[in-house]
């Protein structure tokens, strides 16, 4: 009884599945995705040989970040139609693979919302343009040059060499501050001088150092200002616009070196918050009196 219901499963399966026939289907398949692999290495071909072509162009004719955004445009859009050509040619139906992931859509949607965030916020990014390629931004305590903006993320290099991936999402919610969109920047410098010092004298000094530099321009003017009076000494701030925004790292450690310098120099007091104890007496009821 059991060998003949085998038997009768063995030949149903023989008429479903004919091996000569699925030999010639696994041929056909494995005919189609070379073909697919070909046309896609064709369309791959084709987007380097568009890029060599209209880089130049652009270059010439957009900053950094338009043709880093145009570029990554031109070649997501010319592999993806390579994509559906490959697939096709393979004999997977592209309106299938749509179909499909129009019911998946909501899944992959949840699943890859970050990915899609990052895409929408690069494109922000590109179209408000807080910042470009090249700018000296600051984020989050994190100070660089923006070396690329992708549609996923901010590449920024730090000024000790290192690489930072922010995801476009944290740029477009966070606060960034741009150390070279505007022509100049200021620089601040603290220093503290003896309460007793004249300030006249200390300002003269501090503005000697800056009034006359090429690396400053005249126009903001220089300043000195009282920032507060504290206890023990007087705070003041120099106050130099920057003719190059680009060296403000450099030129604030020279400037706050050249600062400590000359009022040195000058005999301008620059003390430390210090506590002065005094002698006093204290008259007793008996007359007699105690130091204290």
């Amino acid at each position: 009884m059991i060998e003949k219901f085998l038997l009768g499963v063995g030949s149903r399966l023989q008429e479903i599945i004919d091996p000569e026939a699925v030999g010639e289907q696994v041929a056909q398949w494995l005919i189609g995705v070379v073909v697919g692999l070909i046309i896609f290495t064709a369309f791959y071909i084709l987007w380097r040989l568009v890029r060599l072509a209209v880089m130049p162009f652009l270059r010439r004719r957009f900053d950094l970040t338009a043709v880093s955004f145009i570029d990554a445009v031109v070649k997501y859009g010319i592999l993806a139609i390579g994509f559906f050509y490959a697939l096709d040619a393979a004999g997977i139906k592209t309106s299938a693979v749509l179909a499909s992931l129009g019911i998946a859509g909501l899944t992959i949607g949840f699943a890859a919302r970050d990915a899609l965030s990052n895409l929408i916020s690069g494109i922000l990014i590109f179209i408000d343009r807080p910042f470009v390629i090249g700018d000296l931004v600051e984020m989050e305590g994190f100070y660089g040059r923006v070396d690329r903006i992708t549609l996923r993320s901010t590449r920024i290099v730090t000024s000790d060499g290192r690489m930072l991936a922010v995801p476009n999402t944290e740029v477009i919610n966070k606060i960034v501050a741009s150390y070279t969109n505007f022509p100049h920047l200021r620089l601040d410098i603290a220093v503290t001088v003896a309460v007793d010092e004249d300030l006249d004298r200390a300002r003269q000094v501090l503005l000697d150092l800056v009034r006359h530099d090429p690396a400053y321009i005249a126009e903001p003017a220089p300043r000195v200002v009282v920032t507060r009076l504290n206890d023990y000494n007087v705070a003041l701030e120099l106050q130099a616009w920057l003719q190059d925004e680009r060296q403000h790292i450099e030129k604030r450690f020279a400037l706050r070196e050249k600062v400590f310098t000359a009022l040195t120099a000058a005999g301008v007091q620059m003390p430390f918050e210090t506590i002065q104890l005094s002698p006093f007496s204290v008259e007793l009821a008996g007359g007699e009196a105690a130091a204290g």
